[in-house]
C-alpha cells in the first residue's frame, strides 16, 4: 500500500473531524455516481455475461455502503441541511467522474481489470480508518460500517472478476494509472481542507 498522508493522520487520530465529516460528504456524492456508473457498463452492448454480473455486484455492494455511510456522516455531524447544501470539491470529485468517463468509452471487461487493480489499497485505506475511528474518534461499529464493509475481503467479488480478462492490457495499464491517480488527487484534496 502507498504512503497516504491524509489515511495516516486519520490512523494516528491527528486529522481533525471536520475533515472526516468532509470526507462522509464528498463519499455522499462519489457513491452514486460510482453506482450509475457501474450499471450503465453492466448494460453496455459489449459487456460480457461476466463483466455484466460483476458490475451488477459492485452496483448493489455500493448501495450498501450509501446506506452505511449514513451512520458515518451523522457521526461526524452532518445533518440533511448539509448533505443537500454542499458544495463538492473539484479534486475529490475527479475520480467519479472519470468512473463515469470509462463507463462511457471504455471496453467493460478492461474496466474490470482496471476497477480491480486498486481495491486491495482503497481496501487497506478502509481498514485504517475503521479501526482510527474506534480507537481516536469514539465511533460506534455502526459508524464506521461503511469503511468495515469496504475494509472486508470478498472472495465473491474476486472469483467474479477472475472471470472477466480485460482485451487490451495498455488501455487497461492507462485507466488504471489514471484511477490511482485521480484518486490520490481525491485524498490529497481532502487533506488540504481546513
Amino acid at each position: 500500500m502507498t504512503t497516504n498522508p491524509l489515511v495516516a493522520r486519520i490512523g494516528a487520530g491527528t486529522a481533525p473531524v471536520e475533515t472526516l465529516a468532509t470526507l462522509a460528504l464528498e463519499q455522499h456524492r462519489v457513491i452514486p455516481a460510482d453506482r450509475r456508473a457501474f450499471l450503465h457498463l453492466a448494460q453496455r452492448e459489449t459487456a460480457t455475461p461476466e463483466a455484466a454480473d460483476f458490475f451488477e455486484f459492485l452496483a448493489a455492494g455500493e448501495a450498501m455502503a450509501g446506506e452505511r455511510l449514513i451512520a458515518f456522516a451523522e457521526a461526524c455531524g452532518v445533518d440533511e441541511t448539509r448533505l443537500r447544501t454542499y458544495e463538492p470539491l473539484a479534486g475529490c470529485q475527479a475520480y467519479p467522474a472519470y468512473v463515469a468517463w470509462l463507463a462511457l468509452n471504455a471496453e467493460p471487461t478492461d474496466v474490470v481489470s482496471a476497477l480491480t487493480s486498486n481495491f486491495a489499497e482503497w481496501g487497506g485505506y478502509c481498514a485504517t480508518i475503521a479501526g482510527a475511528l474506534r480507537e481516536h474518534y469514539g465511533f460506534t461499529d455502526e459508524a464506521c460500517g461503511f469503511f468495515d464493509f469496504f475494509a472486508e475481503p470478498s472472495p465473491e467479488l474476486d472469483e467474479k472478476a477472475l472471470r472477466v480478462s480485460g482485451s487490451n492490457k495498455g488501455f487497461v495499464n492507462t485507466y488504471s494509472t489514471l484511477l490511482r491517480h485521480y484518486e490520490g488527487m481525491f485524498w490529497t484534496t481532502l487533506g488540504a481542507t481546513p
